[in-house]
């Protein structure tokens, strides 16, 4: 086995982004193509280390990034600015995703007839909004993910099946608000999943999560559990 990475620049308009591809160049190609969406704080090596390790799946991971090349790494008061900012403008958010998953798409490594992604937080609801756009990709799945709907896609037919994973007791993501995901989900036709983890709180797969806070706390089982589901999700997807 022998991960490979590089970084990849992508644009919308005059905004230029950057995005990390992991593969294993032990295995002959194309590979299969899945993308990372980060949470709040932008592409970290919290996004990069699961693009690495779906490349030790035998996939080609990309940790995308939606917030600027120039802001990689900004301090958590600018990066909830930019979050909100762009959960207030979905269209921006779907277009930026949209061209991350076509740079995935365009590099040589990827069969880009075969992508999926997955989202962690605020990457949930990205991966989320990539399916609602009716994007023709194999498939998205949300990480403790973020449900509110954009409000520009309910007429759309969901072409991504999708797998949910999440904490019951997330109080960013409420019980209401996960039926609500269901509902909505079904009206536009969509192949959906949502596994709920009982006792569970925002960002369960985050060692690094701040339990002092109530909201993000992180869960081994969660983890490791969600990380099973995704894996078989995957599988089943591609049929690797």
């Amino acid at each position: 086995m022998t991960i490979k990475t590089r970084l990849i620049d992508y644009r919308d308009g005059d905004c230029v982004f950057e995005g990390m591809l992991a593969w294993d160049d032990a295995i002959e190609g194309p590979l299969p193509g899945v993308l990372v969406a980060h949470t709040i704080r932008g592409r970290s090596r919290f996004e990069e280390g699961k693009a690495e390790r779906l490349a030790e799946m035998g996939y080609a991971g990309f940790a995308i990034d939606v917030y600027g090349r120039d802001t990689i790494g900004c301090e958590i008061d600018d990066c909830r600015e930019m979050m909100e900012s762009l959960r207030n403008q979905r269209a921006v958010l779907q277009r930026r995703l949209l061209r991350a998953l076509q740079a995935l798409r365009d590099q040589a490594e990827v069969d880009a007839s075969r992508v999926a992604a997955i989202g962690y937080c605020f990457g949930g609801l990205c991966v989320l909004d990539i399916a609602r756009t009716g994007e023709p990709l194999a498939g998205v799945v949300s990480f403790h993910g973020l449900f509110d709907p954009p409000g520009n896609t309910a007429a759309n037919q969901v072409q991504a099946r999708i797998l949910a994973l999440h904490g019951w007791d997330d109080p960013l993501a409420t019980p209401e608000q996960a039926v609500a995901l269901g509902e909505e989900l079904s009206r536009m036709g969509a192949d959906w999943q949502l596994h709920c983890y009982g006792n569970v709180r925002h960002a369960f797969t985050n060692p690094a999560a701040d339990a002092s806070t109530g909201v993000t706390i992180y869960n081994d089982a969660a983890d490791r559990r969600s990380w099973a589901a995704a894996r078989y999700f995957l599988s089943e997807l591609f049929e690797t």
